[in-house]
């Protein structure tokens, strides 16, 4: 799903207007009652609702989704904020529909600040998604009472005060436990400091020429599971394991074999034919009983990984889980880099090597994945002030360097070589613990052997990841759930998206 910009939303209005044809006004209630239908879904039971109306056309929206309601035999009391006639023309079209019908109060301070009950729904229809500067005056003041309130509040298309395609530069934004917003996401719901200004969000279709978006451009994207549900290959019915990849996962250290084990079963488990595990020799028993599915090579030192076995027959390597930096570990990482041209995956200490080490980030091979958590990230590209910052620096390192980069998180972001980022639409908090990474660092291995293109192996992997640690979750909570239980679902992820 593409994330356009607000400028893109605006362009795919105007051209559903002209094209369709609809009258502004008709759009507009059609995006109303997609609000209404999801509101309905939301809010349960028919609880009062106090709406907040700006002189926009989002305030439009929201003087619509009152009369809607209203017919809807809900209990609503619509307001205004410093009303005057120099409202947008649809704001005006639907303040005259429902004044017809309905009182309308109007709030010139915060004295007139309605009294409003523990039950009541407050839904924020200030500002929409063409705000660019920061509120100030009394739309301040009425968000931040709002904002005070323990209600549930709902934002329509966007929380007022929050911009869609920039950093917030001034805390004061609604903050709702639900936005319902038109046509496509936008980039600002899937920003980590944004978190407390967006809630839990749904998207809702308002009809907007499907045909017009289709040939926008744009640069960022929203992983769905239909899109990957097209993308996963289907085994042959006379596949054998040489036909699934040959793949090899070097890994591991004293103390840390965990890590190992926790890549190879989720490699295995996403379907890759052969795999092998070079590790340090303190591992090997534990290797051989734990993952027998696996084969093993063993490094000549003990504790650590030193050298490299010979790598000419697999077609993918991941690198990282567990391996730590010793010198001699940085010293192979260097040999790799300088004699082999096949994509690697790496993670975890591979990536710390990598931004410890000067000019080994240019050495990599064309069309590696690297898969770091934010610090891990930082230590690469520095520091950043924001997200924002961050997604451009992140695109600008896989641009130069010609790699995709797997940014962790919520809404893991796959940066790619020709400057498109993918945000994935699965996971939960609860993957927040030691070995979630291991895990993808193995999805995504078992996907490069098995032929995905880079850009194929990273997005499907997040998404087959994100997916499984939701099944993980609703069987054993956020709190509870562990990384093995991440693989262990991922077979029944894998099943559910092919049905997609």
């Amino acid at each position: 799903m593409k994330i356009l910009t607000t400028e893109e939303v605006r362009q795919a209005d105007a051209f559903t207007i002209s094209n369709e044809p609809i009258a502004s006004i008709d759009l507009m209630e059609r995006a109303a009652k997609a609000f209404v239908k999801a509101f309905k879904d939301h809010s349960g039971r028919k609880r009062p609702v106090k709406i907040f109306c700006g002189p926009g056309n989002n305030g439009g929206d929201g003087l619509a989704v009152s009369r809607l309601l209203k017919i809807d035999k809900y209990q609503v009391d619509t307001y205004t904020i410093n009303y005057t006639e120099q409202g947008s023309a649809d704001f005006l079209a639907n303040f005259k529909r429902l004044s017809e019908k309905s009182k309308i109060k109007n709030i010139t301070s915060l004295k007139d600040l309605p009294e409003i009950n523990n039950e009541d729904i407050i839904v924020d229809a200030l500002f929409g998604s063409g705000l660019t500067r920061p509120l100030s005056g009394l739309y301040s003041e009425v968000i931040e009472a709002l904002n005070s309130l323990p209600n549930y509040k709902v934002s329509v298309d966007i929380a007022s005060g929050l911009y869609a395609d920039m950093p917030l530069t001034k805390e004061t934004a609604f903050k709702p436990d639900l936005t319902i917003s038109f046509q496509t996401p936008k980039m600002a719901f899937l920003i980590p400091e944004n978190d407390s200004f967006v809630g839990d969000w749904e998207i809702v279709d308002i009809g907007l020429d499907d045909t017009f978006i289709q040939q926008t451009k744009s640069r960022n994207y929203l992983i769905t599971g239909e899109y990957i549900g097209k993308k996963l290959k289907k085994r042959k019915k006379f596949a054998h394991k040489g036909d699934l990849g040959k793949g090899i996962i070097i890994s591991g250290g004293y103390g840390k074999m965990g890590a190992s084990i926790l890549s190879a079963r989720a490699c295995i488990r996403t379907g890759i034919g052969l795999l092998t595990l070079h590790i340090p020799k303190c591992g090997y028993n534990i290797l051989q009983s734990t993952v027998p599915e696996a084969m093993v090579s063993t490094d000549k030192n003990e504790f650590y990984i030193s050298n490299l076995p010979d790598l000419s027959e697999y077609n993918t390597i991941g690198i990282g889980p567990g391996i730590g930096t010793h010198s001699e570990t940085i010293r192979m990482m260097h040999q790799l880099f300088e004699n082999n041209t096949t994509p690697l995956v790496l993670d975890a200490d591979a990536i710390n090597i990598i931004s410890k080490s000067s000019g080994l980030l240019e050495k990599l091979p064309r069309n590696s994945i690297l898969t770091p958590h934010l610090k891990e990230f930082e230590r690469i590209a520095g520091p950043s002030q924001n997200h924002f910052e961050r997604l451009q620096k992140l695109n600008e390192i896989t641009s130069k360097h010609q790699i995709f980069v797997v940014l962790k998180g919520a809404f893991t972001a796959i940066s790619t070589p020709e400057g498109k980022t993918h945000f994935n639409s699965t996971g939960n908090p609860g993957m927040a613990t030691g070995g979630s990474g291991d895990v993808l660092t193995g999805i995504i291995t078992s996907l490069l052997a098995q032929n995905y293109k880079p850009e194929e192996a990273s997005i499907i992997g997040v998404y087959i990841h994100g997916l499984a640690g939701d099944l993980a979750g609703s069987k054993f909570g956020h709190e509870g759930m562990i990384s093995s239980d991440i693989i262990d679902c991922i077979p029944k992820a894998i099943s559910l998206i092919k049905k997609k």
